[in-house]
């Protein structure tokens, strides 16, 4: 794709440029030229797969790397972005808390915290004021995950503050993010509040993490497996943890929050999905408060859900660098070469989608015949490095969901731009303020 073409349109709206390109060349192996830096955009699932599993050893996650390097500067050689025996130390240390059977022991916890802060939007629903769509969801997925995943060692006030410092640091590092050649030593814009907010993050996690490993206790959340010794009997210091709290800290949080901002706009657009899923919720839970037996119920939820994570994945591109040479559908990919590989650009392509830019949940229909590819739908990334709270957070968010719904019905204050904001994380460009309606129920005579 020759500088002329790729930059001016990259420039003016970089997430349908990446789409436009790979559907111009039919899912092939598409190279960039963005001057000195040369990316290859990789979207045909099949050439997916040998990147992200078949050939995993050769695609690395090179903290070094020029798109790796802004996230190494937030969490540093954590399980983000770490490879080898590093990555492997903190995934061995994770990964008991985040198996299918654990999380089911979870969804009671999460259901009780989801409905004490659902129950706390009687009093504006009630006085007709508007609530902030966005940052209420937020309070909830925060309250929930601070409790289930990190045993309230940090409160949600703090939690909050470091939201609010990893939603900064989303923004200040795109202009990196689109020009990653510029060196470090020339200044951008942004890189002062990703300083401040990097600062931020580091004034609340640092005093839990060495409260952590004063007082050392057989608890199973995030911060206390981290702080203890990992399997070979090493002892991580302080930076080590503080990278990977961070990190779960954003996966576990940003993604649902990220992905629930669209529900405000997304179902105000098509009030006939709206109107399905609380039909579903009214016949499933009804007045019962929603819990971990009517989770298998809310099927058309689900695939709400899915079909969300499709349209607006949270984490939109997974650069990879090519450590040795390899061959993509014919192409070859040169030693040293930056690989782009993006779950938005795929999941949107007319190739492998039907009417790719409609938001269609029946696309997920339980009863629909299995998708040709793997790798067509891939929200959470794939293989080895797939994200480690997948079936967590579907529970979260089908709870959150179902629990918002079954007791208010909404309306947007002013339509919202269902354009995305770029960063790390794809959210809408503006929040959505909403004017909320109880649900009245018959009462029983």
């Amino acid at each position: 794709m020759p500088l002329r073409r790729a930059l001016p349109a990259l420039v003016r709206d970089p997430l349908g440029a990446l789409v436009n390109f790979a559907e111009d060349a039919d899912g092939d192996v598409v190279r960039l030229n963005l001057g000195s830096f040369r990316p290859y955009l990789v979207s045909h699932p099949e050439h997916l797969q040998r990147v992200l599993r078949d050939n995993v050893a050769n695609y690395t996650r090179d903290g070094d790397g020029l798109l790796w390097r802004p996230v190494r500067r937030i969490v540093g050689d954590a399980i983000l972005v770490a490879e080898g025996e590093i990555w492997e130390s903190s995934r061995g240390a994770l990964q008991p808390l985040f198996t299918a059977k654990r999380a089911e022991t979870l969804v009671d916890r999460m259901a009780e915290a989801i409905n004490e802060a659902v129950d706390e939007w009687l009093e504006p629903a009630l006085a007709g004021r508007p609530i902030d769509g966005g940052a209420e969801l937020t309070r909830i997925v925060l309250r929930t995950t601070m409790r289930v995943l990190f045993a309230d060692r940090i409160s949600v006030p703090d939690a909050l503050r470091i939201s609010a410092a990893l939603d900064t640091v989303t923004t200040a590092m795109l202009p990196r993010l689109l020009m990653p050649a510029v060196p470090y030593a020339v200044p951008m814009p942004g890189d002062r509040r990703f300083r401040d907010a990097v600062r931020t993050i580091d004034e609340v996690v640092l005093p839990i993490i060495r409260e952590a490993r004063a007082r050392p206790t057989d608890g199973d959340d995030i911060i206390s497996t981290l702080c203890r010794p990992r399997a070979d009997g090493s002892e991580p210091d302080e930076y080590a943890i503080r990278g990977d709290v961070v990190a779960m800290f954003s996966t576990a949080t940003e993604t649902t929050i990220a992905l629930l901002s669209w529900l405000w706009p997304v179902l105000s657009s098509r009030p006939d999905v709206a109107e399905r899923m609380t039909d579903e919720i009214e016949r499933v839970v009804g007045a019962e408060r929603v819990g971990r037996e009517h989770l298998p119920q809310l099927r058309y939820g689900r695939m709400v859900l899915d079909e969300m994570l499709r349209l607006y994945p949270a984490g939109w591109m997974i650069p990879r660098t090519a450590v040795g040479d390899d061959m993509l559908g014919g192409v070859r990919i040169k030693a040293g070469g930056t690989v782009l590989v993006s779950p938005y650009v795929t999941q949107r392509m007319s190739t492998f989608w039907t009417d790719p830019a409609l938001f269609d949940p029946e696309r997920f229909a339980p009863e629909l015949p299995r998708r040709r590819y793997r790798y067509s739908y891939f929200p959470f990334g794939g293989g080895p490095h797939q994200c480690l709270g997948q079936y967590l957070f579907l529970l979260e968010a089908q709870l959150i969901v179902s629990t918002v719904l079954s007791r208010y019905r909404f309306r947007l204050r002013e339509p919202v731009d269902l354009t995305p904001r770029m960063g790390a994380s794809l959210q809408p460009k503006q929040r959505a303020e909403l004017i909320l309606t109880p649900v009245e129920r018959p009462v029983a005579s």
